[in-house]
Order: C-alpha cells, then sequence, then structure tokens
C-alpha cells in the first residue's frame, strides 16, 4: 500500500460510521471512540505491533536534505508569542497556545507538510486522571501563592492539554582515547608541639598526600536511546524530569492515535539534537574513563570519542500540559501520558515565607526564655 492510499485510509477511519463525527483516541487501549454516540473503531494489530528499530543518522540527514522523507499534510497554527508551532483540531474557532497561555490567531492556521515521524507513544493517562495528578500537585505547594492555587485548581480541568511532543532518540557505540593521570594516596607521619594545661606536648599524626601517575587508554560505551526533546518550547530541564518512557510501548506512526490530541512540530532538528545529545552522554563517558584510570583519584588531561554505528529515531510522546500565568510570569505544570510522571515550576509567596520564619524566630525565643527561667 502506497503512503498516500494509507494516509486516505486513516483519514477515512477517523470517521463515525454511525454519526459521521470525528473518531478520538481512547488513552490506554488500540481504539478509536466517537464522543458522541460511543462507536469504537479497533486501530488494527499490525498498526499496534510494529518493530522497533533506530535508522542510520548519516542516510536519515541526506534523506531530508534531498526531500525523500516521508512527509504527512497537517493544519499547523503557529503561536505568535512563543513561536510554538502545533496541529489544530478540528472545529476549534477558539484556542489558547498550551505552552504559554497565549491566544491562538485561528485566522493564521495553514495547511503544511510535515516529516512523518517514526513512531508514536500513544496516551495511557486519561484527562481525568491527569487533573487529580494536577490538583495533588498543587496541594503540595505549601509556599504557593493562596489565590494562585485557588485559580489554577478550580480551572486545571479546563487548562490541561494533550499534545505529543517531538523527540530524538540516538542510539551509538563509542570508543575512546583518552590521557590522564591517576593519583594514589599515601601517608607520612608528621611531628607537631600542642599546648595542653599549660604544657607543651610532642604528638603525631598521619598526614594524607596523593602520588600522580601518568595514565592512558581506551574505552568503549553502548549507548540505546539518549532522548532529546526538540521542543523548545518546553524547558529542557522538565523534559528531562518527566523521563524515563515505556518506549518499549512504542508504535508505528499512524495518525489515528494523534486524533483528538495536538502534536507540535520539531524546532530544534536531528542535527543539533545530536549536539545536545554528546552532551548527555559526556558524563557517562568520562566516568568510564575514571573506572579505568582507577586508583584514588584521577585527573583527565585529554579524550576524543569516536562515535560509531549512529542511529536515531524521531518520536512524538504524550504529555498533558497547563500552561498559567501569575503575576505577569509564565509556569508550566507537565503530566507524562505515559507513566503519570509529573513536574512543575511555580511562584513562592513570600508572605508565607516570612510568616514560618518569624514564627520559628518566636518559637526559638518562646524556648530560650523557658530554659533561662529554670
Amino acid at each position: 500500500m502506497s503512503f498516500e492510499e494509507k494516509t486516505s485510509e486513516t483519514v477515512s477511519s477517523l470517521k463515525c460510521q454511525n454519526c459521521g463525527s470525528i473518531l478520538h483516541y481512547a488513552p490506554g487501549t488500540n481504539s478509536l471512540r466517537c464522543e458522541y454516540c460511543g462507536t469504537v473503531n479497533m486501530i488494527e494489530e499490525e498498526a499496534a505491533t510494529t518493530a522497533i528499530h533506530a535508522f542510520g543518522y548519516d542516510d536519515f540527514i541526506a534523506a531530508e536534505q534531498e526531500h525523500r522523507q516521508p512527509t504527512s499534510e497537517a493544519v499547523v497554527v503557529k503561536c505568535t508569542s512563543c513561536g510554538a508551532s502545533t496541529t489544530m483540531l478540528p472545529n476549534v474557532t477558539a484556542d489558547a497556545c498550551p505552552f504559554c497561555a497565549s491566544p491562538l490567531v485561528i485566522d493564521h492556521v495553514q495547511t503544511t507538510a510535515i516529516l512523518q515521524p517514526h513512531y508514536v507513544l500513544p496516551f495511557v493517562v486519561k484527562d481525568n486522571e491527569a487533573v487529580q495528578y494536577f490538583r495533588k500537585w498543587m496541594e503540595k505547594l505549601w509556599f504557593a501563592p493562596s489565590d494562585m492555587v485557588k485559580k489554577v485548581k478550580d480551572s486545571s480541568s479546563q487548562q490541561l492539554k494533550g499534545i505529543y511532543i517531538p523527540h530524538w532518540s540516538y542510539d551509538t557505540n563509542t570508543h575512546t582515547e583518552y590521557s590522564g593521570q591517576r593519583g594514589e594516596y599515601y601517608y607520612v607521619t608528621e611531628t607537631y608541639t600542642q599546648e595542653v594545661n599549660g604544657r607543651t606536648e610532642t604528638r603525631t599524626r598521619q598526614v594524607r598526600h596523593t602520588a600522580w601517575h601518568s595514565a592512558s587508554g581506551s574505552v568503549e560505551n553502548q549507548f540505546r536511546d539518549v532522548l532529546v526533546s526538540a521542543s523548545p518550547s518546553l524547558p529542557l530541564k522538565m523534559a528531562q524530569i518527566l523521563e524515563p518512557w515505556h518506549l518499549e510501548q512504542l508504535k508505528g506512526y499512524d495518525g489515528r492515535y494523534l486524533s483528538g490530541f495536538r502534536a507540535e512540530l520539531y524546532q530544534t532538528n536531528a542535527e543539533q539534537g545530536l549536539v545536545i545529545a554528546k552532551k548527555r552522554m559526556d558524563p557517562v563517558i568520562r566516568g568510564e574513563i575514571c573506572s579505568d584510570i582507577g586508583g584514588d583519584e584521577q585527573r583527565i588531561d585529554n579524550y576524543d570519542v569516536d562515535y560509531n554505528d549512529l542511529g536515531l529515531k524521531y518520536l512524538l510522546l504524550p504529555v498533558w500540559i497547563s500552561a498559567y500565568r501569575y503575576n505577569g510570569k509564565l509556569y508550566h505544570f507537565v503530566v507524562n501520558a505515559c507513566t503519570g510522571e509529573v513536574t512543575g515550576d511555580r511562584p513562592y509567596s513570600w508572605i508565607k515565607i516570612a510568616g514560618l520564619v518569624i514564627t520559628i524566630i518566636l518559637a526559638l525565643i518562646v524556648i530560650y526564655q523557658l530554659f533561662a527561667n529554670q
């Protein structure tokens, strides 16, 4: 079946045969469900059990530059505030950007040819479950402004949006040549004098020193699924906190898994992502070098890494996200829609913090006075 025929079949399968409405993917299943009449359509097993493998990095880059990579058409809207580009849900007449909460200019939507991902990780966490995660997280924000907590909790069901975030996944086997130094401890007995009860006494002690020796060699590392978010719209620190993902549950890309959800277009390309991936690999490589050097301490003077058998996968990973503004500053709350892992940033109420500090000081004063009067 050609790509065009497959796309046509996917579009046709999204239409409810009973009432004509658009079917939406039901999180945690392999089926589409009509929100109006309850009709359920299964996604065929073939689409759900594709063998997962990486694609050659160099071949991928060459095919992309020559416009030979598979693409599909999508209705896309770009946020004029933060620059994020996301697919649009059908029949939407007004909406807000999921990343910065700014109103989206629906008149600026356009049909765009986008790079087709290799794999998609379908939603597992349902919207009502995500809302509960959100509210529990908000309840733990002891030092958050009370008015902000109430406002966000009351509107959480409207604020949370399901969206697929683009990621690059890198595989590689590295070979690293290094030179450095191995430090080995040794101890020397030293004599010193000390005043004890008005008398000078001579004593000894063991003093540690380090002997340094030249070291060189090579180490091997194997990396699989080093993830890099291709979305600068979501802070990198948050994207990493959401890990790990259940990548063994990846499905071959099928537009039906996206029905009812948005998908962001990548802004960090595969070459830029590789630079970030190498930075994530670097501490592991350095750790392996230090282990190979041995001794009590290690110094790495120089090392050169060869990245062999480089492969990648272009993935869409699911999150529930809420962006809200408080006193003019933007804050995010994100739920990993596969594992339920949550992360977010928040403002602090300095009034609450000052109140706690004052309470502690007063308590210490009372305790001091009680002991002083005994």
